[in-house]
């Protein structure tokens, strides 16, 4: 369940990376080019709507019984 998790993470940091226009705006995170350059508020954003596409990828599985 957790490698499906990350994955959707992955795919809604891509998402973001496409989508977001000002993607540096505000507070910044440590260390840029770990985290492509996101502040603080575009990185949230994007692993908030990774975790609702996780949750919504893990119960779909498990309904199905693949998990």
């Amino acid at each position: 369940m957790a490698l499906v998790m990350i994955v959707c993470n992955v795919i809604a940091i891509a998402i973001g990376k496409a989508t977001i226009q000002q993607q540096n705006v505000g507070l910044q995170l440590p260390n840029n080019s770990f985290f492509g350059g996101f502040s603080h508020g575009a990185m949230l954003g994007t692993t908030s709507l990774g975790h609702i596409l996780g949750m919504g990828a893990i119960l779909g599985l498990a309904s199905r019984g693949v998990l």
